[in-house]
């Protein structure tokens, strides 16, 4: 597996997290906030927040947010580093090519700026950005799905510090993911909203009305009235309400807390970073600040449904007046006189000298940066009262409205010396001045300018290969002539016949779940027996997926949700060994043209797109394999749910068909067939017959292949 990461491996440098836990102790969890703006930053930083997460102008998640340009970047990070907080930048989008030398200018600017930490969606910038700034650190945006350990590993070996987790585990599967993957640092969700679909794997938005997800853009469909069983908005959950599990979560060996807010205002931003601060200190939320929190933002209350692994109706909830009147001028008046002062989070230690007939001095250190000072005039004679600790320390001990507070002071004072108290303050403000401005700058990373032109190579074409993707082995004889056949491997149980297909000449290839929420190791095992059977090909819509089909010696191939939308992840791919790729569904036909195909690609001609993948089940219900039923919207429009092993699928309510008027990639795409709703024989004859001979749909969409995405 390592020969193939795509990235600079870790370091012989790097010690296991085992290794550190062993070595010094365990350092609290961190708090991380939200910050849609400076505003928010200080909010964040005056609660006692340790870092805060913040989205550039461009290719951030959070597009709607004020975000920050690039001299409130500089200021930010500045203004955060002086306090011990750092700072990561939101660099979460899918990115097309005409877009990467932008990104790419904006990874430099925030490591010009000495950003802590990168979060990053796209792995074709990923690669570049090591190339370009390969000390930068970069944590894995939960944009990527990740929710197991094979995942998790994955993305530790190619290079990411941190991965971020995807919101629906419950503890013993974030348990597990530490357990097998000890060297990676974990971030979790503990506060703020959920969405109803797994992070980047949400189309809804897109298909709907062109505002991407997975581009920062999201229209948030699910908060709109979708009904299903008697519930009116069966896709709205509340929001995540888990702060009082963070001593749990630090027990566990995560190493950071997450509040989602970046669009919310400050007020929120302080009240959950308290209460978070409550939580983590006391190991419970009091009383009042929950009520702030719930009265600041809610929707009908919070659920901590997932990390306790109760799923169901209880999560669900929606905003209602009675939830927008609460967050009153009187409440929000009243957190802000809580954050209003700094907070006192850097230690400092003093030595004081002052020698009769010298100068004034004074050392000023936070244990690792120092500032040292002397003051204009010379100290005088006492002709009176002379100068004590006791005197010195009652203006040295002063920091006022400064993030500093003193440890102790060590001191050498003449026995007969004289100084004014104004000249002593003066000292220690411009000490403590110089010792903020030592502390602003971290890393001063080495950046290289880079073609990103020169990252490309190997450009491949194929001919017009047809791909099928079915749910089971039944439905194979009603495709007709395919060049490979992947089939759900729970559609795979059937050994005999799947033999038998294979010895009759049929390519059957097996397509792994899109997630795998705590059955990981049964779909591994799975995979395992299907290599043992003959079954060779494996398309994998996530990292998990791709690498236990490495492990397993499967030819990979990489389906729609693995976000492929530009030429650098298709050379990240080649380089990770991926065989070929199914493009993002995101993706219109101009741009696909014009793409850099260094492996082959495809894209669906036909398919019902699934448009949301949920660990829970629209309104909570209990669904049955047989007939799982139709969420519908304002427009009674019925889109198709489908529940799955541990999961639902929720597909759009017509399906997409490639315009033939504008198919014209002549041998640069292969195509896939996507019969994801079709259940049986007799149907997908039909549907077949429709396609090879380019008959009309009752109802069709064009999807997004004309159109595309903002």
């Amino acid at each position: 597996m390592k020969n193939k990461v795509f990235l600079q491996g870790r370091s012989k440098n790097t010690i296991t997290q085992t290794e550190k836990n062993d070595s010094i102790k365990r350092q609290p969890i961190e708090i991380l906030a939200p910050a849609g703006g400076f505003d928010s930053v200080i909010a964040a930083a005056h609660s006692g927040a340790d870092a805060v997460y913040i989205g550039a102008k461009s290719f951030s998640a959070r597009a709607s947010a004020h975000n920050f340009d690039e001299e409130e970047l500089k200021e930010c990070v500045r203004y955060c580093h002086r306090r011990g907080i750092k700072v990561h930048l939101a660099l979460n989008t899918l990115i097309f090519d005409d877009e990467m030398r932008q990104a790419l200018e904006l990874v430099k600017t925030a490591a010009r700026a000495d950003i802590d930490a990168l979060i990053i969606q796209d792995l074709g910038l990923v690669s570049l950005i090591k190339k370009t700034v390969p000390e930068l650190p970069l944590h894995a945006s939960t944009q990527l799905s990740v929710h197991t350990p094979y995942g998790a590993k994955a993305l530790y070996e190619m290079g990411f510090e941190r991965v971020v987790l995807s919101r629906e585990l419950s503890l013993d599967e974030i348990r597990e993911i530490r357990e097998a993957c000890p060297e990676a640092e974990l971030e979790v969700f503990v506060h703020g909203a959920l969405c109803m679909c797994v992070s980047g794997q949400c189309y809804f938005s897109a298909m709907l009305g062109g505002r991407s997800a997975n581009r920062g853009m999201c229209a948030q469909t699910c908060r709109l009235p979708m009904r299903y069983k008697g519930n009116d908005h069966a896709l709205s959950l509340k929001d995540n309400g888990s702060l009082n599990y963070l001593r749990e979560l630090e027990e566990i060996g995560i190493e950071s807390a997450k509040i989602e807010g970046r669009m919310k205002r400050p007020e929120y931003v302080a009240a959950a970073v308290s209460a978070a601060k409550e939580a983590r200190d006391l190991g419970f939320v009091t009383e009042r600040s929950g009520e702030r929190l719930r009265s600041v933002f809610s929707r009908t209350g919070f659920t901590d449904g997932y990390l306790r692994g109760k799923l169901g109706r209880d999560m669900f909830g929606y905003r209602q007046k009675s939830d927008v009147v609460s967050a009153d001028s009187k409440l929000l008046k009243d957190i802000r006189a809580g954050y209003k002062d700094e907070y006192k989070s850097v230690e400092v230690s003093f030595d004081f000298v002052a020698h009769t007939g010298e100068k004034m001095r004074l050392k000023a250190t936070d244990g690792i940066h120092t500032a040292e000072v002397e003051s204009e005039n010379i100290v005088e004679k006492a002709v009176n009262v002379p100068l004590t600790e006791e005197r010195a320390a009652a203006n040295l001990g002063k920091t006022g409205n400064t993030p500093f507070k003193i440890k102790n002071i060590r001191y050498d004072i003449s026995s007969d010396a004289s100084a004014p108290a104004s000249a002593i303050n003066a000292l220690r403000r411009e000490a403590l001045e110089q010792l903020g401005a030592e502390r602003e700058i971290c890393h001063n990373y080495t950046i290289n300018d880079i073609d990103i032109s020169d990252a490309l190579s190997g450009g491949e074409k194929i001919s017009d290969k047809k791909i099928a993707v079915v749910q089971s082995l039944e439905l194979v004889s009603g495709l007709g002539d395919m060049d490979t056949v992947f089939v759900d491997i729970y559609g795979l149980e059937d050994s005999d016949r799947l033999r038998s297909l294979i010895g009759s000449g049929h390519n059957i290839g097996v397509e792994a779940p899109r997630v795998t929420f705590g059955t990981e190791k049964e779909v591994f095992e799975r995979l395992k027996a299907l290599r043992t059977l003959g079954v060779t090909e494996l398309r994998a819509n996530n990292i998990a997926s791709v690498y236990m089909g490495k492990l397993l010696g499967y030819r990979v191939h990489a389906g729609f949700g693995m976000n492929i939308a530009n030429s650098y992840t298709l050379m990240w791919a080649k380089n990770y060994g991926i065989e070929s790729a199914e493009l993002s569904c995101e993706l219109d036909i101009k741009r696909i043209e014009r793409l850099y195909k260094s492996i082959p690609v495809g894209i669906m001609r036909y398919g019902n797109m699934p448009l949301m993948i949920t660990r829970n089940t629209p309104a909570g219900a209990e669904l049955s394999c047989k007939n799982d039923g139709y969420l519908q919207d304002r427009k009674d429009e019925k889109f198709i749910i489908r529940r799955r092993e541990g999961y639902c699928e929720i597909y759009n309510c017509v399906p997409v068909l490639m315009p033939q008027k504008d198919y014209k990639l002549g041998g640069e795409v292969f195509t896939i067939f996507n019969f994801t709703v079709e259940n049986s024989v007799e149907k997908m004859k039909k549907t077949m017959r429709k396609l090879r001979e380019n008959l009309d749909f009752e109802r069709m969409t064009h999807g997004l292949y004309i159109r595309g995405v903002k």
